[in-house]
């Protein structure tokens, strides 16, 4: 996408923007059950040697069928390669599970679920949302720890697997958050971390985020840029900064992920909000201790580390930036 934010060719460049925005359009409508308008599906089919080219581009022109699993995909990615004709299709599961509880169908792909229970696997939800499975695959306990078995089988034989979830009339599942990992903030009020994030990172400029509030009064987020996009982003508007970490302190681009923020806030309810945020200079790799190796967040270490700038967001005259103040200023500009 940066590639194509680039292209000297106003013409072409006008051109694919319009077929992503046509496909990506017919991918909303669909996942959402509606029937899109005929010239819609007319025009995405005419530009289908345009995806293709994109996909030969990716390295995926010979991929017949994508899976994806492990760690939740932000939804505009989801979009994205649906609307190029490579739908990824999510699974859910654990170790403990033998792999795969939930997958999605071949002939019912939608995004932001996990899909239906697989034959022969029973899967519900607790009281409190959490997942539970029982079936074949489920391991019979955890090597020489009874304890720890009883804690997470019952006598019924139900995994109690730690992800919340909910489950749709089609009986399509969708995870929530690790149950571990819920806010509560000094209100009470229950929150999805990951789901906060999930939004927060559908901003080009947004490469991770990490939501924080647990027994505090408000949500507050730390933000980490996406480097690349975030370079492309300032040569596009001529801004001359002599580091990342310079850039991550230019009012510009704090205004612009204030925005991004702002219009995350827009998907949840008023509690949810998130209020106050902080951009960090240093990136995230799976080299750096924030994050495992397979690229999920160490909530403990990043709450550790950057224990400073989080508390600075709850001082009495607070550090970091208002979402608030950055979605004034975009309105007035």
């Amino acid at each position: 996408m940066a590639g194509l934010a680039a292209d000297p060719d106003a013409a072409r460049r006008a051109a694919l923007e319009g077929a992503f925005t046509a496909a990506r359009r017919l991918v909303a409508l669909r996942g959402t059950g509606q029937e899109p308008p005929p010239e819609l599906v007319e025009a995405v089919e005419r530009v289908q040697p345009v995806f293709a080219g994109v996909r030969a581009k990716l390295g995926l022109d010979q991929c017949e069928f994508a899976v994806t699993s492990t760690a939740p995909l932000p939804r505009d990615v989801m979009e994205f390669f649906a609307a190029i004709g490579l739908p990824l299709f999510e699974v859910w599961g654990m170790s403990e599970l033998t792999g795969p509880a939930t997958a999605i169908p071949v002939d019912g792909f939608r995004i932001g679920s996990v899909g239906l229970a697989l034959s022969g696997v029973e899967v519900r939800l607790a009281a409190d949302g959490e997942i539970l499975v029982r079936g074949g695959s489920v391991t019979p306990g955890y090597y020489r720890e009874p304890e720890r078995t009883a804690e997470a089988i019952d006598a019924d034989g139900w995994m109690h697997t730690g992800d919340i979830g909910t489950v749709d009339a089609d009986g399509y599942f969708s995870v929530v958050d690790r149950k571990r990992e819920l806010i509560i903030t000094s209100g009470g009020k229950n929150i999805s971390p990951a789901m906060l994030e999930g939004l927060m990172k559908h901003h080009p400029l947004v490469g991770q985020a990490v939501a924080i509030g647990d027994g505090r009064r408000f949500i507050s987020a730390l933000v980490v840029l996406d480097q690349e996009v975030a370079a492309q982003w300032a040569r596009e508007r001529g801004m001359s900064v002599a580091s990342a970490a310079e850039l991550a302190t230019h009012p510009a681009l704090l205004t612009e992920v204030g925005r991004g923020i702002a219009e995350a806030n827009r998907h949840v309810s008023q509690p949810e909000r998130i209020k106050r945020f902080t951009v960090l200079p240093a990136e995230w790799t799976a080299e750096s201790e924030e994050l495992t190796p397979t690229l999920k967040l160490r909530r403990r270490v990043i709450e550790r580390k950057y224990a400073a700038e989080i508390e600075a967001m709850y001082d009495d005259l607070p550090g970091g930036q208002s979402v608030e103040e950055a979605a004034t200023a975009i309105e007035v500009s």
